[in-house]
């Protein structure tokens, strides 16, 4: 016969009364046991790891898909990144950095936001420093706007189905897929949520690509992959970033701010709505930066007639990407919730009857995605 437990803020009893519980009571030993770990002061245990698969690789390092077990049979999943110390000229360089790299973990770990990755720890083997992460069940931004997943959703859904996607989430693009209006930004005031918790605690991220920012099955978006970030309290004397998406002050090595993240997350919106990279193509630094500096007049020739007769959606990611970045948006925040934000583009949509529940249509799509049982 089943016992039924109820916890009632009081000692847990089981329906069979005080009585019940005494004449069932464990070993003396093993109370005992229990009593010791409550009054130690320190614990340690062994943690074991199985590497599934690599989930990505970059200038950084590799990740992995990894199985965390414990005890009884549980498992987890979770990802490992290896810190490699491939472009360090020395070993101490290699720990230097790391120590910087840990210590922005370490507050990234206490920031706990729905919009950003959870960090588990940091840790060391044989040398090698490994972060562990969560795993996020889902695709990245760049992963999604290849033509190969618009061809994958095209087969595995009517063609009811796919004209309705079509319409409402994604269609083909110049060089890939691109995103509607309504998604697009749906997806940006999520990971502006998450820069602003990250910005609040003094940290930039330093990498904002579409490669780092996850959609995940439940249809929201989480930041991820800090290696990259640095603590405005600190000089960092190594800074790491992707050329096409960092910002003109970085690439000229001038201060990096908050607002650095805003005007990277700009580039990933224009990619988005565009269907295409803003700056392929574009390999030296001078040419970079002088093809970010006027961007925002070269909007209209880049993005779909859809998006440029929006005068507050171009305003909107003109202000996002200013190649001054006292022109940008003052925070994330803001940008997300001043007149001419993030929010009054998606009411705007309400107002004209074009609104949706966009959390739910992408994560409807991804659905779609998924190999059939």
């Amino acid at each position: 016969m089943s016992t039924t437990i109820y916890q009632e803020g009081r000692p847990t009893i089981s329906v069979e009364g005080a009585e019940g519980v005494m004449a069932s009571r464990c070993p003396e030993e093993l109370l005992a046991r229990y009593a010791e770990l409550l009054q130690g002061a320190r614990l340690s245990w062994t943690e074991h790891h199985h590497l599934e698969r690599q989930l990505g690789a970059g200038g950084q390092g590799v990740v992995y898909l990894s199985t965390r077990r414990g005890s009884d049979s549980f498992t987890v999943p979770v990802a490992l990144k290896f810190f490699s110390p491939e472009r360090y000229e020395s070993e101490s360089l290699y720990v230097e950095a790391m120590g910087r790299i840990a210590k922005v973990a370490a507050r990234v770990a206490q920031i706990q936001h729905d919009n950003l990755l959870d960090v588990h720890n940091f840790i060391e083997q044989r040398r090698i420093r490994i972060m562990q992460m969560e795993w996020i069940d889902g695709y990245d931004l760049s992963r999604l706007l290849t033509a190969e997943i618009l061809d994958q959703t095209r087969a595995r859904v009517s063609d009811e189905r796919f004209r309705y996607l079509n319409n409402c989430v994604l269609t083909a693009g110049p060089q890939q897929s691109r995103f509607k209006p309504g998604i697009a930004i749906a997806i940006v005031r999520e990971a502006l949520a998450g820069l602003a918790a990250l910005h609040r605690e003094g940290i930039v991220h330093g990498d904002i690509k579409t490669a780092n920012i996850m959609i995940k099955r439940t249809g929201n978006a989480k930041i991820i992959d800090i290696g990259s970030a640095l603590a405005l309290d600190e000089v960092a004397t190594n800074r790491t970033c992707t050329p096409a998406y960092a910002a003109p002050e970085v690439l000229e090595g001038r201060e990096i701010g908050p607002r650095s993240d805003l005007a990277s997350l700009g580039y990933v919106l224009i990619e988005m709505l565009a269907g295409q990279p803003p700056f392929a193509g574009l390999n030296s630094y001078r040419e970079l930066v002088e093809a970010k500096r006027t961007l925002p007049n070269r909007l209209p020739q880049i993005l779909p007639a859809e998006v440029s007769c929006n005068e507050l959606l171009m305003n909107f990611t003109r202000k996002l990407v200013a190649a001054d970045p006292n022109k940008r948006f003052s925070s994330a925040e803001d940008a997300d919730l001043v007149k001419e934000g993030a929010a009054s583009f998606h009411r705007q949509l309400i107002v004209g009857g074009l609104a949706s529940e966009y959390d739910n249509e992408i994560r409807a799509w991804l659905g779609d995605l998924e190999e059939p049982a």
